[in-house]
């Protein structure tokens, strides 16, 4: 029987010195990278580069002076990624279980903290396992804004554990963004078993119905999908292996639930139509809430189910829009049926359903 950890750390600390050793893409992302991310990828050091495994993109909007927590940060790329965006008055922990990649990323702390021109270090990197944040006195509950992972909660024998972790560290409100890699079905016990396919990221893919009812047991709202983009084995032999399995690299993105006190009425069975009206910095023409839902600054309302309008409403993001509620319900019924029709097509889940109510 193999030892999960033992191994992901072995492959990771010992087998791969940089990505390019990887046997497939499964842990290489190919997410188009936003200019303003890539002007400060070109400001991180080459050798903390060079050993970067990810599969996605996990910085989400509105970071200035948020507490992040980054979950398995490897050598540090992401972490010194958000380290730029949240600034010196924000905070990034990076947490990862091999030493061999933390020994890089606490290498160039001071490095990063004078090339981002900052007066003192805004990052730290702890050793420890995803499924035992809470044994880290020195990470507080209730503590973080946001939490991301890029292709790491796929490594875990015990997602379900990361989750309920990872719901103790956020704040009320707090926002839970990652990019993993998923199967179309649960992974036959004998890949399970696979060493290298465990650290390729594809023994241990996610289901996305586990992921949606593990958050939901543990107390977060529903996960919506963000991106998604499919996955090349390139290796034959793997591929063999693997047989006619899908795999892609998906981003969700979900929130620690809050109660939500205020004099505004809302008739929950009607929903919100919603105005993007304060723009936030490096997204001030349109926010991508879901991979069917994006806002553009000052355009018309949108429609968004209950569901939908409580995420964004507990979240950072509230300020940033303007929520007017349904008390008729003849205004759902004169929302546009194309676009009703496109987001049905895009998204079958009633977390993304933006007809009127009780046809989704």
């Amino acid at each position: 029987m193999m030892n999960v950890h033992e191994d992901v750390q072995n492959y990771y600390g010992q087998q791969l010195q940089q990505s390019t050793d990887l046997k497939t893409d499964a842990c290489c992302s190919k997410a188009q990278v936003p200019s303003f991310i890539k002007d400060i990828i070109k400001k991180i050091h080459p050798e903390v580069v060079a050993k970067y495994y990810g599969c996605g993109l996990v910085f989400p909007p509105k970071l200035e002076g948020c507490r992040v927590l980054d979950l398995g940060s490897g050598s540090g790329r992401d972490v010194y990624i958000l380290s730029s965006l949240v600034g010196p008055q924000g905070y990034v922990v990076g947490v990862d279980m091999t030493k061999e990649q933390l020994d890089v990323a606490n290498r160039f702390i001071d490095y990063h903290t004078k090339i981002f021109g900052f007066e003192k270090a805004n990052v730290e990197f702890r050793l420890g396992k995803i499924e035992q944040l809470t044994d880290d006195s020195r990470l507080q509950i209730n503590s973080f804004d946001v939490i991301v992972s890029n292709c790491v909660v796929n490594l875990s024998p015990n997602k379900k554990k990361v989750l309920q972790q990872i719901y103790e560290m956020l704040k009320p409100g707090g926002e839970f963004y990652f990019s993993d890699v998923y199967a179309d079905r649960s992974i036959p016990e004998d890949l399970r078993q696979n060493k290298i396919l465990w650290g390729e990221c594809l023994s241990g893919a996610i289901c996305e119905s586990d992921l949606i009812s593990d958050a939901l047991d543990v107390g977060f709202t529903r996960p919506i999908l963000v991106t998604k983009q499919p996955i090349g084995v390139n290796n034959e032999e793997l591929q063999k292996l693997l047989g006619d399995i899908k795999f892609t690299s998906c981003t969700y993105r979900f929130f620690k639930n809050k109660s939500i006190e205020d004099s505004t009425s809302f008739n929950d069975k009607l929903g919100t139509l919603v105005t993007y009206q304060i723009p936030i910095v490096h997204y001030e023409n349109e926010f991508q809430f879901n991979h069917s839902i994006t806002f553009k600054i000052h355009d018309k309302p949108q429609y968004l189910n209950a569901e939908l309008t409580k995420m964004l409403r507990i979240s950072r993001y509230s300020d940033n829009f303007k929520f007017d509620p349904i008390t008729d319900e003849k205004q759902v019924l004169n929302i546009s049926n194309d676009v009703c029709d496109q987001q049905i097509l895009n998204d079958q889940s009633s977390s993304s359903c933006c007809c009127r109510p009780g046809t989704c």
